[in-house]
């Protein structure tokens, strides 16, 4: 397929909010369906080094055994491992470290700080759109052979959309990076796979790879901010240049050593069984709703929905105590989508019957 990159803006020429996230839309005294991170206890195994540490705040943190504990759990070197204030500076390090790229491409619809942190380095950024009638697959064909800089979510936020690792790996090639956001690789599960289906976070062999990481959405860290990149060594040590020193706390640095333990990756897989059976359960009684399209199939934390008139729906859903995300501020969607974070199931019960009685309203 010719290469097919997409207008800069969506139909109906108005451009999306790309600095919108969804902590705007869970306001005090809502129910919590737009944030996509996990509310939960901090196991002890969690809660008790990040407690520790902060009885050594009066020395300057030293991210080595932190980088050492991500290498080891993803089988890496730790020059290979660059932690960062969570995963969204990792986006601003790569816009500002690799202003020299030519053809920045992003692939949409995706969380938009990667865009937006290439916007505000300089770059002329280009967006190809997955197409909703093919439930947002991934063809590396559309993407421009001469693109230099390839930016893609797996799972994408917010469509929730797992890409195979093979399809995501064909966009790697000589004199491009390939950046791969896998915030929510935590959050997917596979019959008969024992880690995370379709995630690169181990591929040592592809060119250019860079692999986003973040610790926010299944531990519930999203104030603490960290994450990690991985990638090749000389890769990282440009986007090391132009990190802040000592970026990532004392804290944050405990949190990602335990994050990284045996005990952390099993607890994790089980969280993850347990949202699929959960989300399962939401996408079935959003199937019973007439008018309501799941997107594609679900494979994160998270739901996207097409529903005729999501703009009021969700307005109104807001005077009734819902809060849920908007869709028209991801490049490629419009008004008539939302996306809806997977809760247990009696929280799914009410926000159903909520959302049946307000199409009907």
């Amino acid at each position: 397929m010719p290469d097919q990159p997409s207008a800069p803006t969506p139909p109906g020429g108005t451009e999306p909010d790309l600095a919108h996230h969804g902590d705007a839309e869970a306001t005090a005294g809502l129910v919590d369906l737009a944030v996509n991170v996990r509310r939960a206890p901090l196991p002890r195994w969690l809660a008790g080094p990040i407690t520790a540490s902060l009885t050594d705040l009066a020395r300057y943190p030293d991210p080595a055994p932190a980088r050492a504990a991500v290498a080891a759990r993803h089988l890496r070197h730790p020059d290979e491992v660059l932690l960062t204030a969570g995963a969204a500076e990792g986006f601003v390090l790569i816009a500002q470290a690799l202003r020299g790229v030519r053809r920045p491409v992003v692939v949409h619809p995706q969380f938009t700080e990667p865009e937006a942190a290439l916007r505000a380095a300089g770059h002329r950024v280009e967006r190809v759109l997955l197409d909703p009638a093919e439930d947002f697959r991934l063809d590396p064909g559309r993407v421009p052979a001469d693109a230099d800089l390839v930016m893609i979510g797996n799972p994408t936020n917010p469509t929730s959309v797992l890409h195979p690792a093979q399809t995501v790996a064909a966009l790697a090639r000589p004199g491009r990076v390939l950046v791969v956001d896998e915030a929510f690789a935590d959050t997917t599960i596979a019959a008969g796979h024992t880690g995370e289906p379709e995630s690169l976070a181990e591929r040592r062999d592809l060119p250019g790879l860079i692999v986003v990481r973040s610790l926010t959405k299944t531990w519930g860290l999203a104030g603490l901010r960290i994450g990690y990149l991985l990638g090749a060594p000389e890769l990282l040590a440009r986007l090391a240049a132009v990190q802040p020193l000592w970026a990532v706390s004392t804290p944050a640095l405990a949190a990602a050593s335990a994050c990284a333990t045996s005990v952390a990756v099993q607890a994790e897989r089980a969280i993850a069984a347990d949202l699929a059976a959960d989300r399962d359960h939401l996408v079935a009684r959003l199937a019973e709703l007439p008018g309501v399209r799941v997107a594609g199939r679900p494979a994160s934390a998270f739901v996207l929905l097409h529903l005729p008139g999501a703009s009021r729906i969700r307005a109104a859903l807001r005077d009734r105590g819902w809060a849920v995300r908007r869709g028209d501020t991801f490049p490629g969607l419009g008004p008539d989508w939302l996306r809806v974070a997977v809760r247990d199931r009696n929280t799914t019960e009410a926000f159903v019957e909520v959302l049946r009685e307000t199409m009907e309203a």
